[in-house]
């Protein structure tokens, strides 16, 4: 019973922690677009295949 004293106050620290890095990525907008990092992907490969082309990127 006295472990209780010990394990609902770090529950409410945990949950505070919790709520707090929520806040904090929504108000820096990790939320706002969802659908660029897939989309990344597919746009990566076109510009590593263009660069492929270009003698200048290349190292010698």
């Amino acid at each position: 019973m006295e472990i209780l004293f010990l394990l609902i106050p770090l529950a409410v620290l945990l949950l505070a922690v919790a709520a707090w890095a929520f806040w904090w990525s929504v108000r820096n907008r990790q939320f706002e677009d969802l659908e660029r990092r897939g989309y990344d992907i597919l746009w990566d490969e076109s510009d590593s295949a263009e660069a492929d082309d270009d003698p200048a990127q290349r190292s010698p």
